[in-house]
């Protein structure tokens, strides 16, 4: 027999596993399971195992509110992280709920049963009336990978940060990193302990700040306060700096941009390499700004253990890059961080009474459901402050519309479409964002149908929305009451 659940949910990551403690706590009484196309919790952390792999939030937001982050870092290491979800999930009494090694690949709704039919890779079939997506936005199974020319004349070894093979010893070697973003910015000074040299070889420059590892005001809270006031006070510390610093950089760009800019040039005590180097040809946040703890970027470059090139690639040779100028950066091990391949909903498909669901070509209701499809939600966070803080408000939102449909006896809720819709849902000038904008549903021109990088204005609205908006409620059909 099928098995049956209130809700279920895609992904134990730090989404899922914060949907599954939300719920457990709101609505003890539904029954739910969590579908985990891999073998272990932590989603992100646990695919991600390349060196220095860490966060790029500090950990007072992207923690749970609900379960205070203890450690001392601030900017955390990729297995503390991981193991900070497992430990969650273990004290919550959640993992006793996750079914891993189940992909999910197809959804299906039935108007008639008011459900979902879940399909797994494995073939395991179960149902569910409320569907909930927590496996984040980008592919598992893939990076973006350019077609590199004569990359196969190449006599050394290329990797790709999201698939790091356990046994590479890059040890006394010559290093080249490609790209500029977080990963790029991470990887460097953490192969720089051990390689020979480490050069990041970028097309284009990505802005960078340094923060200190270990956070300051957080840790006088943490001596005078007990734990969960300690990481009140530095959570809500770390949003409001971060919100007014984004707000900062769309208001005065060139301000933020001058700002960054010194901050380089304390740290390498040259202007020409800094402007060379790190200075953008975009503004502030059209892309995600990169953070380097205590600026260990800047310093393995100032003490000569890693360098950055500025150019195009031509072609890969046998002793490594030729660069459009003709210079060839020598290599034995080439590192493609060139970034993610974008993935709405784990590639799930989902099917609305037989017909297919492109999800690019519906709107974003409160950027968490879709227009025209029953019972279903997504999690997806901020591009501009951790992401937890949206998700936690996705989850919360979700609970809300639950208790409203149980109140009155309704079994499905479906966004009514606007208008008009056309804006990108993640608004990034980033390669990897543009690459993958078709598969993302878009935004329309007015509430609830917008979605606004903004928690500190999403914080006060969300748990206040009407639910009713824009929300076409059904009860169960007749012969489904009767069945039951």
């Amino acid at each position: 027999m099928t098995e049956h659940f209130d809700v279920l949910i895609i992904g134990a990551g730090l989404s899922g596993i914060g949907a599954a403690w939300r719920l457990q706590d709101q609505r003890p009484g539904d029954t739910y399971a969590i579908l985990e196309a891999r073998s272990a919790i932590g989603g992100t952390w646990d695919l991600f195992r390349y060196p220095g792999v860490r966060s790029d939030s500090d950990m007072y937001t992207l923690s749970y509110p609900f379960r205070p982050w203890r450690e001392p870092e601030s900017l955390a290491s990729g297995d503390k992280i991981r193991r900070y979800i497992e430990e969650t999930a273990a004290e919550a009494g959640i993992t006793r709920h996750i079914r891993f090694d189940k992909r999910v690949v197809r959804a299906d709704w039935s108007s008639t049963d008011s459900r979902w039919t879940v399909r797994t890779a494995d073939g395991s079939v179960l149902t569910c009336a409320f569907l909930y997506g927590c496996a984040g936005y980008y592919s598992y199974t893939e990076g973006h990978q350019p077609d590199f020319p004569g990359l196969s004349d190449f006599a050394g070894t290329l990797v790709h940060p999201q698939f790091w093979p356990e046994d590479l010893d890059y040890t006394g070697k010559r290093v080249v990193v490609i790209g500029s973003g977080a990963t790029a910015v991470t990887l460097v000074p953490a192969m720089a302990a051990d390689a020979a040299h480490v050069t990041m070889l970028q097309r284009s420059p990505s802005y960078l700040t340094a923060l200190p590892n270990r956070d300051v005001i957080a840790d006088l809270a943490r001596k005078a306060l007990p734990p969960k006031a300690a990481n009140r006070v530095a959570r809500a510390k770390n949003i409001l700096l971060t919100q007014g610093f984004y707000q900062l950089a769309r208001r005065r760009p060139q301000l933020v941009r001058r700002a960054l800019r010194g901050m380089a040039v304390r740290y390498l005590k040259n202007p020409e390499y800094v402007d060379e180097h790190f200075k953008p040809r975009y503004d502030p946040w059209d892309q995600r700004l990169c953070v380097i703890p205590s600026g260990d970027l800047f310093q393995v470059i100032s003490e000569g253990r890693a360098s950055v090139v500025t150019d195009h690639i031509d072609t890969f040779v046998p002793e490594g890059i030729r660069l459009t100028s003709g210079t060839i950066v020598e290599a034995d091990v080439v590192v493609s961080a060139t970034g993610l391949s974008l993935l709405p909903v784990g590639g799930v498909q989902l099917a609305v009474d037989g017909d297919p669901i492109n999800i690019g070509q519906h709107a974003a209701y409160r950027g968490l459901m879709l227009s025209g499809v029953p019972n279903f939600a997504y999690c997806i966070g901020y591009t501009n402050a951790s992401w937890t803080l949206r998700a936690d408000l996705s989850h919360r939102y979700v609970l809300k519309l639950l208790d409203h449909m149980a109140r009155h006896r309704y079994a499905t809720a479906t966004p009514t479409a606007p208008a008009r819709s056309g804006r990108p849902l993640i608004d990034l000038s980033s390669g990897y964002v543009q690459r993958a904008l078709d598969k993302f549903p878009r935004q329309g021109d007015r509430d609830p149908w917008i979605v606004r990088q903004n928690y500190l204005r999403d914080v006060v609205a969300t748990p206040r929305a009407d639910v009713t908006r824009d929300m076409t409620f059904t009860h169960a059909p007749v012969s489904q009451k009767v069945a039951s």
